[in-house]
């Protein structure tokens, strides 16, 4: 299943999950990139969300204003459904409208593949330097395995000589939902809210987050100048 938490509310761009997106608004451009890969849900805290994803025939369900992250918020809407320990979730941000159906073919297979070795995995492609100095663009350094050692919205690693490659981060997760339910039943993390990045609560408590490498040009819509940039895009 996947699930996209869209919060109505953001601090950097209030309202932008419905944001128009080539004449559609963004949740529902992110949800029709990812709806033949697997069944959609939508996890939001506005009827407003709730109803324009019914009425562009996507199944929603009502979650609470209060979650942290939008991991909590896909851990309450998947509780609602029962569904059984070993089944696949996939987090995909209401704000990747452009995200390839690839890349999220990619990280399921990944999650399976993984088992139980790892919490959760996510998504990594290779930067270019001039990028690597956006906050809003996430980085990540990996382990010999491909598993993450930490995330920030900083230059990481900070080099003295030479950095072969600088890794950018994309923000999509793959759980099982018994490795869902563990992770959101962690507490949160210093690291968490200082970087206001929700991954860094796995690894703050000892957990692996398995990476994946893939090949993608989407981008994530954190402002309004991100936006502009959108509708340029085909």
């Amino acid at each position: 299943m996947i699930v996209i938490p869209a919060r109505i509310e953001s601090s950097r761009f209030p309202r932008k999950v419905l944001a128009d997106i080539n004449g559609v608004p963004m949740v529902i451009a992110t949800a029709n990139r990812v709806k033949d890969i697997d069944k959609v849900l939508i996890a939001t805290d506005s009827q407003e969300v709730l109803e324009v994803a019914k009425s562009y025939g996507f199944e929603a369900v009502m979650t609470s204003s209060e979650h942290k992250s939008g991991t909590d918020r896909i851990n309450e809407a998947v509780t609602s459904l029962n569904l059984d320990d070993d089944e696949i979730v996939i987090n995909v941000q209401a704000d990747e409208p452009f995200i390839e159906k690839e890349v999220v073919q990619k990280l399921h297979d990944r999650v399976v593949e993984i088992g139980q070795s790892a919490m959760m995995v996510s998504c990594y492609n290779i930067i270019e330097d001039s990028r690597v100095d956006d906050p809003n663009l996430v980085k990540v350094i990996l382990d010999c395995d491909d598993f993450a050692i930490y995330f920030s919205r900083s230059r990481i690693p900070y080099s003295r000589g030479d950095c072969e490659n600088y890794y950018g981060h994309l923000g999509l997760y793959g759980f099982s939902v018994k490795s869902l339910r563990e992770f959101c039943a962690l507490p949160l993390a210093p690291l968490e809210d200082i970087e206001k990045l929700e991954q860094l609560r796995a690894i703050y408590h000892g957990k692996k987050i398995a990476m994946v490498q893939v090949l993608s040009e989407s981008f994530g819509i954190d402002t309004k100048e991100d936006l502009k940039r959108a509708m340029l895009k085909k």
